[in-house]
C-alpha cells in the first residue's frame, strides 16, 4: 500500500486544517488507517485511527473533541479534520495503514502499522 499525505501548512492558534491521505495498491485489504505525529523532541505519537470498513474510531485524549478522522472508501482517502488547533499540535503528521486486524488497544501503537506516508508539516503559530 502506498500512502501520500498532504494538506499541512501554517495556521494560527484556533484555526483549522484538513489533512488528506491518498492510498494506492492493496487498499481492499486495509483494515485500519491512522494518523500519527512527531516532533524532534518527542517519539511518534498516536493521533487517531479508523477501521477501513467499519466506523470504529479512536482518538488520543489530547485531540478528542477537536480532531475528526474519516475515510472515503470509494476514493481510497483518509482525512484528518483538525479544529481549534493549538501550538502543541505542531508536528509532522503521518498517515499509516495496516492489513492486520487490530484490537482496540493496538490501534494506537505505531509498531502495528506496516505502511506509512511521507509526512506533512503542520505548524500552529501566531
Amino acid at each position: 500500500v502506498q500512502l501520500q499525505a498532504s494538506g499541512g501548512g501554517l495556521v494560527q492558534p484556533g484555526g483549522s486544517l484538513r489533512l488528506s491521505c491518498a492510498a494506492a495498491g492493496r487498499t481492499n485489504s486495509v483494515y485500519t488507517a491512522a494518523w500519527f505525529r512527531q516532533t524532534p523532541e518527542k517519539e511518534r505519537e498516536f493521533v487517531a485511527a479508523t477501521d477501513w470498513i467499519a466506523s470504529n474510531t479512536r482518538y488520543a485524549d489530547s485531540v478528542k473533541g477537536r480532531f475528526t478522522i474519516s475515510r472515503d472508501n470509494a476514493k481510497n482517502m483518509v482525512y484528518l479534520q483538525m479544529n481549534s488547533l493549538k501550538p502543541e499540535d505542531t508536528a509532522v503528521y503521518y498517515c499509516a495503514t495496516t492489513l492486520r486486524r487490530l484490537n482496540s488497544g493496538s490501534r494506537s501503537d505505531s509498531r502495528h502499522y506496516e505502511y506509512w506516508g511521507q509526512g506533512t508539516q503542520v505548524t500552529v503559530s501566531s
